[in-house]
């Protein structure tokens, strides 16, 4: 099976700790975060990894070279601009052209959900598009879902009064099994982002499915939640070993 590690970004809300390091390599409990993760694909079967790549990627390729001693085989997509969460997959698109689905995660996350029951959910039900979801007050990425498990509404970035207006008790994850007849929907002239230029136009059209996190999640994207990973692998609250 195949995946897609998203680590091209700055990871600028971290400030200093990656002033001079991509957020993919920061240490937790002397691993960087990107080696948990494709640990944590290899346990699911994932055996060919992609990683897209931009600030400071050669420290990425450095460290993991071929990928072998993480259980994976790793190909490396450098990307000149940042082309957004979607925009890397439409870049990767000969590389997923031997599946017919494929799992993408948000590089900055620590998370031990298990994947085969997600991935069953997205087979049975022939789904375009299965996302895991969690509850988080205050995420980005408001998600309905119906009772069906059908995702019915999605709001990237809402103000206060699209959140007083569509209390949404669900978030995204950052964890998707995508089919490849997504694809069609990532726009092929600019950068594209997977909730607003992909999922928010899909609704109604494809099946999109919600299934709720059950495991540890937590998603980098402060000093405070670093601190929080880095804790919870070195209390054992996260479940894949290093």
């Amino acid at each position: 099976m195949k995946a897609l590690v998203l680590c091209a970004g700055y990871g600028t809300r971290l400030g200093e700790l990656t002033r001079d390091a991509p957020k993919a390599m920061l240490p937790i409990c002397g691993q960087p975060l990107l080696a948990y993760n494709l640990r944590y694909l290899s346990r699911y079967g994932f055996d060919h990894v992609a990683v897209n790549l931009h600030y400071r990627a050669q420290m990425i390729t450095d460290f993991f070279g071929d990928g072998r001693k993480f259980g994976v085989r790793v190909h490396y997509s450098c990307e000149e601009e940042p082309l957004g969460t979607a925009g890397a997959i439409r870049k990767l698109e000969a590389f997923f052209s031997d599946v017919d689905d494929f799992l993408v995660m948000y590089g900055d996350l620590l998370v031990d959900h298990d994947l085969s029951t997600m991935i069953g959910v997205h087979r049975a039900r022939g789904a375009s598009a299965t996302l895991l979801l969690h509850q988080r007050p205050g995420s980005n990425s408001l998600v309905q879902m119906d009772n069906d498990n059908r995702i019915v509404g999605f709001l990237e970035r809402p103000d206060a009064e699209e959140r007083n207006a569509n209390p949404y008790p669900w978030v995204n994850s950052g964890v998707q099994v995508l089919s490849r007849r997504i694809l069609g929907y990532i726009p092929s002239d600019r950068p594209a982002d997977l909730p607003r230029d992909v999922y928010i136009p899909a609704l109604g059209k494809e099946l999109l499915i919600g299934v709720p996190l059950r495991g540890y999640r937590c998603a980098i994207d402060s000093a405070a939640r670093y601190a929080e990973a880095c804790a919870a692998a070195s209390e054992g609250r996260y479940s894949v070993a290093r």
